[in-house]
């Protein structure tokens, strides 16, 4: 080795030099830097989820032999014509829409003027209590919920109970199509108002005082200012709220029973019962499609910049 020769010296130096012409090939192309650090992710989200729903969507055109159970690998339309001919798959899609749609709906409704509260009138102490108070339930595990809630609307739970001893009749809803929009309205609640909240809180101070010099009522400037300015984050919660009501199929079970089930629960039905993977597949296929459209609907109202 020769005198004065640092041996670390000369491992540093290539790979400094390495390190710089990297950087700067980073610095004259962006678009480099960022497929450098959205292509992993990206790789692994393209290999483990749309793959998943590729294959999905393939083994909804196969079938099932009646007499062995074995999946038929040939391609045919069978499974949709199935769904589109039967009155049953029919009638538990609208009801699962109509439901999701209603979740959202009282959401909506419940979480703006909270929200409004939260973003607009309320000190900073008693915006941080109400932040806890809404994200509280989600400490709780899911099930505790849902079982906590059976045990209110149950025909000898704590509402019936509260009625009849102020002397009303019993409500008797459990086991209902009501009692499943009860229970899901409150369990995703708090992903309505955090979205709601944010958008109303970016709405700029000076718009609301620009709408009152110019001589309009609170009523007017909510019409015309807030409600207009804070869409984005109703639709962006909507997103939440309709997409995990649309998929959920633990809480119709245990609060809904047999009279109120959710194309989850079919679906799921279906391949433990009747080992008919490609006939779920296929009804999987209709939630699919269903927030597709939604969200595209989404899109175009801005919801996508308020998430």
């Amino acid at each position: 080795m020769a005198a004065g020769l640092d041996p670390a010296q000369g491992l540093s130096g290539p790979r400094r030099g390495a390190r710089r012409r990297f950087g700067g090939a980073l610095w004259r192309r962006p678009w480099l830097k960022g497929l450098s650090l959205l292509g992993p992710p990206s790789v692994a989200f393209i290999a483990v989820y749309i793959a998943a729903l590729a294959a999905l969507f393939v083994s909804s055109f196969w079938s099932v032999n009646a007499f062995t159970g074995v999946t038929v690998h040939t391609w045919s339309l069978n499974n949709f014509r199935e769904l589109w001919h039967g009155a049953t798959y029919h009638t538990v899609a609208l009801r699962t829409i109509s439901i999701a749609a209603a979740v959202t709906v009282t959401d909506a409704i419940i979480a703006f003027p909270f929200a409004y509260f939260m973003a607009r009138l309320a000190g900073p102490r008693t915006r941080a209590l109400l932040f806890v108070l809404v994200l509280l339930p989600l400490w709780a595990s899911y099930l505790a919920r849902v079982y906590a809630w059976r045990l209110i609307l149950d025909h000898d739970g704590i509402l019936n109970w509260s009625l009849q001893k102020v002397g009303l009749p019993a409500a008797n809803i459990a086991y209902t199509n009501t009692a499943v929009w009860i229970v899901f309205s409150y369990i995703w609640l708090p992903f309505m108002i955090l979205p709601v909240y944010a958008a109303l809180e970016r709405i700029p101070h000076s718009y609301i005082e620009a709408s009152r010099d110019l001589g309009a009522k609170g009523g007017r400037t909510l019409r015309s200012v807030i409600i207009p300015l804070a869409l984005p984050g109703v639709v962006a919660g909507s997103i939440f709220t309709f997409s995990l009501t649309l998929g959920d199929y633990i809480t119709p079970i245990l609060v809904g029973g047999s009279s109120s089930q959710f194309i989850g629960n079919v679906v799921y039905d279906t391949v433990n019962q009747s080992s008919n993977l490609p006939f779920a597949a296929a009804y999987a296929t209709v939630p699919l499609a269903v927030m597709g459209a939604y969200l595209l609907i989404a899109r175009r109202l801005g919801a996508f910049e308020a998430l």
